[in-house]
């Protein structure tokens, strides 16, 4: 799935968390600079938001489907439950 050219991948933890461990194929747009970086995503592709237990990947599902997103899927268990 991370290979699909049809998908965007989005990491809304902090950069330090990023950092620390990542998925590669996820860009990092932390959730307080989600609304102000929509720009950087297309809302004609699959958006998969990743955050480190699904709690904020929930929220900014929430701010990309207000923003005219219209397939959303959060991670849920977030980076605690990628294998």
């Amino acid at each position: 799935m991370l290979t699909d050219k049809s998908k965007q991948f989005v990491d809304v933890r902090t950069p330090g968390e990023y950092k620390g461990r990542n998925i590669s194929q996820f860009q990092n747009i932390p959730l307080d600079q989600l609304p102000a970086k929509l720009n950087k995503l297309d809302p004609s592709k699959e958006t998969i938001v990743l955050c480190q237990s699904g709690m904020r990947s929930s929220r900014a599902a929430g701010i990309l489907k207000k923003a005219g997103f219209t397939n959303v899927v959060n991670v849920r268990g977030g980076m605690s439950q990628w294998q």
